[in-house]
């Protein structure tokens, strides 16, 4: 197959850290161009990476017309500008999460790149893990009943104020960046939607982003919750409790390419400890997508799902400032 091109807007520290190494190993992708607001900084980027094209501005390289799809890690208040700026040059759009900063703009991205014939896809790239695959089979057996209630925790420290998680104009804070995975994987497990959610925000005195928020998911005979912070020692679990058993994956969301996936089941028979195959989690989401390019499979993370978790997510916020359940 011939591999797909691909244009990066940004020269971000989640792209270089997470992305670059495993699609240079990619049979269906090429890194093929690469933009900054800075040339010098692309060119520079682009040398040492072997990458093709470089540009001094993202316009630019949304205009090389061998371009096939872009990646969007730009800050979260840009997601939107750019997704739009890329259907318009006829680009397929990965981008990453939180996609925009509410559900009505999250839908009016979805709905312009569907009037342009454009796939547009949220990068929820845990999901291509097979660790989550085997967790939802193990659920589904009924090996730990019926669940009852999902826990999940996320931290990790993050004290630098000029960084963009930090900055609240930029769309910084704990909910958008983490807490959308604990929202993400709960819908995920339950398999249904949330009635109402009670969400508590700590802000910075400063910055004013959530530094600690923690919230319930309403499920009517069930509940998710969930911590999660951007000022904490850095940890990450989810738990699935059920009527019979209960089961928890170590390290759900950045899980290391070359270590095996581990799940933990318990329920009266005894524990066991179930290892999956160790995967690049981020170079099959990638993969993925060029392949509902090429061969008009359905999306990894669907338009319904994105819009789905955008919603839960206003509504904690609304909760927050209410201080008080809010229905979904």
């Amino acid at each position: 197959m011939k591999k797909l091109k691909l244009g990066v807007l940004g020269v971000s520290s989640h792209f270089v850290k997470r992305v670059l190494f495993p699609l240079k190993h990619s049979s269906s992708i090429e890194i093929y161009a690469i933009a900054s607001r800075n040339y010098e900084k692309a060119k520079k980027f682009a040398l040492k990476h072997d990458i093709s094209k470089y540009y001094g501005s993202y316009e630019e390289l949304l205009g090389d017309k061998d371009v096939d799809f872009v990646y969007i890690p730009l800050p979260n208040h840009l997601h939107v500008e750019y997704i739009k700026k890329s259907a318009d040059a006829g680009k397929h759009v990965i981008c990453e999460k939180p996609l925009a900063l509410s559900y009505e703009k999250s839908k009016e991205a979805f709905d312009y790149t569907n009037t342009k014939g454009i796939l547009l896809m949220e990068a929820f790239m845990y999901k291509l893990h097979p660790q989550w695959k085997r967790a939802w089979e193990i659920v589904q057996s009924g090996e730990i009943g019926k669940v009852r209630s999902i826990y999940c925790q996320f931290s990790y420290d993050n004290e630098d104020p000029s960084n963009i998680r930090n900055i609240k104009e930029y769309g910084g804070g704990g909910l958008y960046d983490i807490g959308v995975y604990a929202v993400s994987s709960a819908r995920f497990m339950m398999d249904e939607e949330p009635k109402k959610v009670l969400c508590e925000l700590n802000r910075h005195p400063e910055w004013k982003i959530d530094i600690l928020s923690s919230g319930i998911l309403d499920f009517g005979t069930k509940r998710s919750m969930f911590t999660v912070s951007t000022q904490a020692f850095p940890y990450q679990n989810v738990s699935v409790f059920g009527t019979s058993g209960v089961l928890s994956i170590k390290v759900p969301f950045n899980m290391y390419p070359d270590v095996p996936g581990e799940i933990s089941v318990e329920t009266s028979i005894g524990k066991r400890t179930i290892f999956t195959k160790p995967e690049d989690q981020y170079k099959l989401e990638f993969e993925e997508f060029a392949r509902a390019i090429s061969e008009k499979i359905p999306l990894p993370v669907s338009v319904k799902d994105s819009l789905s978790n955008a919603r839960v997510i206003d509504a904690l916020f609304e909760s927050a400032k209410r201080q008080s359940w809010t229905e979904l």
